[in-house]
Formats: structure tokens, sequence, C-alpha cells
């Protein structure tokens, strides 16, 4: 049985993940400016992240169990990659940087999820909230390093090197795998088995996620250039954005590891869904930063608990097919998010954008009531 020690080299690797997305978030709006991308297109280049990120995924997936190393190799790659956003001039370089960028990304994604996941089956404890505050840790530090950085003049690419040698130490700390537990086994293959490889038992938790991920990867991505573009903040106040809504991500997933000995999963998820709609919806009606920051902050708190919730019953339901399964379609909350909230800011305003936010968490509420989660 693996020792709480053995758990940490992975916390690790959520920590620098966290940190290379906080990063990138923060400099979004410099990224913008400097490829002259309309809001618009700047969400078609996003989604490039989530079209690089899906086929690794799904090539990758079944196959988590027999590499053992997957973990430190994934890490390794995305550190190499990870400063290429920063240098793309144009529009198109931004695309092809952030389509290898988002491959690297989801074998790194999928990876980390099934190393905690597999600790979780062999320990019988819950870590999964736990590791993923820490990935929202890192954002938190990301966001906020990022934004000094650049208020002192570094450059986009030189933000994206820092996030790049903690992804190089992650690795080098991730040598020692935990060992995998037997495949779970399914009933009937032929109809628990979907397209790509799918768990079919755990679809419905990966929809789910799938809603979450569009809620995180748009408060995420968005918040910086809606504090600087809609309420003229500066660039270290716009970087207060991401970073607000990391604070609270961070504090929900520690909240929430506290609280799973008290109360159900559906209880965390239905009422943290609830949250998230008031979160994004005062966001959309903020008529200053200090008020879009609360938004920001209700908004990640409650949508926090999500996706943990959803991995760690991915696991249980499928094992590491499982965990597979809910990154993949979660991964389709990236895919259709960017350029669904940028045509929306392009044809209204990000405001709109937020609404429709809201409307997607309350989603997840409801359905809190109706999946299974064990």
């Amino acid at each position: 049985m693996p020792s709480a020690s053995g758990r940490l080299p992975a916390l690790a690797a959520f920590f620098a993940f966290g940190y290379l997305w906080g990063s990138w978030a923060a400099i979004v709006p410099a990224v913008q400016e400097a490829t002259g991308a309309s809001k618009g297109e700047l969400g078609l280049a996003l989604l490039c992240v989530a079209v690089g990120s899906l086929p690794a995924m799904v090539l990758v997936g079944p196959r988590v169990d027999r590499v053992p190393l997957l973990l430190p190799a994934a890490l390794a790659a995305l550190a190499a990659v990870a400063t290429l956003p920063g240098l793309a001039g144009s529009l198109v370089a931004l695309a092809a940087a952030l389509l290898v960028y988002g491959a690297a990304s989801g074998v790194v994604d999928v990876a980390i999820n099934a190393e905690v996941s597999a600790y979780e089956t062999a320990t019988g404890t819950r870590a999964m909230q736990l590791a993923h505050a820490l990935f929202s840790t890192g954002l938190l530090g990301g966001a906020l390093v990022a934004g000094a950085a650049r208020e002192l003049g570094a450059s986009r690419a030189a933000v994206l090197v820092a996030a790049a040698a903690l992804l190089a130490a992650a690795a080098a700390t991730n040598r020692r795998p935990i060992p995998r537990p037997p495949p779970v086994a399914e009933p009937s293959p032929a109809t628990n088995r979907l397209l790509l490889g799918l768990t079919g038992a755990a679809v419905p938790v990966a929809a789910v996620c799938a809603l979450a991920f569009v809620v995180e990867g748009a408060l995420e991505s968005w918040s910086a250039l809606f504090l600087a573009r809609d309420l003229d903040a500066r660039a270290g106040v716009s970087a207060l954005g991401p970073a607000s809504y990391a604070v609270a991500m961070a504090g929900g997933r520690f909240s929430a590891h506290r609280l799973t000995r008290r109360f159900s999963d559906r209880a965390l998820l239905a009422g943290g869904g609830a949250l998230a709609v008031v979160g994004a919806a005062l966001a959309a009606a903020a008529p200053s930063v200090p008020v879009a920051l609360a938004g920001f902050f209700l908004g990640g708190a409650g949508v926090s608990v999500a996706a943990p919730i959803a991995f760690g019953a991915a696991g249980r339901i499928g094992g590491a097919a499982g965990i597979a399964t809910v990154t993949t379609v979660g991964y389709l909350g990236f895919l259709v998010g960017p350029p669904l909230v940028g045509a929306l800011a392009e044809a209204l305003s990000l405001r709109a954008s937020f609404v429709l936010l809201a409307a997607l968490a309350a989603a997840i509420a409801a359905a809190a009531m109706r999946i299974r989660l064990a």
C-alpha cells in the first residue's frame, strides 16, 4: 500500500500544472495585443488547446496503466513546449503553439488524475479534492507572479519560462509511480464501451465535468480580459481576475477535502453549482472591478468542487478508463467554451457570456441529483 509520501510527487505535479495555467491566463491580454487578434479570433485560437488535447487524451487514456513513467515524460514534454504561446507574434503562430501546448497538456491531465485515482483505490482515502486544490493554488501563484512580473516589464515568454522550470522540477520528482490496481471489469463491454473507447457508465459524470470546465475555462481565460477591456483595469489589476478566481478554487477544494467527511458528493456538487450561479451572475452585472472580483471569487468557489468529484467518481466507476473518459469528455467543455464565449463577446459582450455561464452552473446543480457518483 502506498504511503502518503508516495503521493507527494503527484501533488507537486498538480501545483506545477496549475502554475502554468495561471501564468498563461495572466498574459492573455498581452498575447491578444501582440497577435492583433479580435475577441472572436482569440476565442478560436484558444480552441486549439482543446483540439490538441482531445486526440492526445483519446490515444493515451486506454494506455495509462501500461506506461509507468507516463507522468514524468508528459511533464517534461509540456515543459519543453510551454513557452511557445508566449513567443507567438501572429494569430497563426499562436494557434499552432496552442495546438502543441494542448496536446502535451492533455497527456499530463490524464496522467496526474490517474495517479491520484490509483492512490485513492489503493488506500481507500479521498485525495482528489486536495490534488485539485493544489492545482488551484498553483493557478493562483502563477497568476499573481505573472501579473507582478508583467508590471515590472517581463516579457510574455519570460513568464512562461518560469512555469516551464516548475514543470521540469515536477518531472524529476515523479519517477516512482503508485502501483496500479487491476482494471475495473465491466459486465458487458459491448454496451459499456462507446465511441473512442469511452466507458459508458462514466459518461454522465463526464458530461457534468464538461459543463464545469466550460465555466472554469471561461473564468480563467476571460476574467483578465474583462477587467482590462470592459472595466479599464491596468495589467496588474486585471491579473487579479484569474487570481481571485484561483483563490476561491483553492479555498473551495481545500474546504471540500474536509467536508467530504460530513457531506455527500451529491450535496457538495449541488451546493457548489448554486453558488457558481450567483458568482457568474454577479460578474455579468458588475459595475466596477471590486464587484467583478467578488463575482469571480464566488463563481470559482462554487464550481471548484465539480471536477474533483467527477474524477473521483469516474475512478471508482471505471478505474483508469473512467478517468480517461471524464478527461476526454470533460475537455469538450474547453473545446466548446472558448469559441462560444468569444462569439458571444463579439456579438454581444463578455457580460452576456457570463450570463450563459450562470445557466451552465445551474445545470450542474440540477444534474447532481441524478448522476451516479459511486
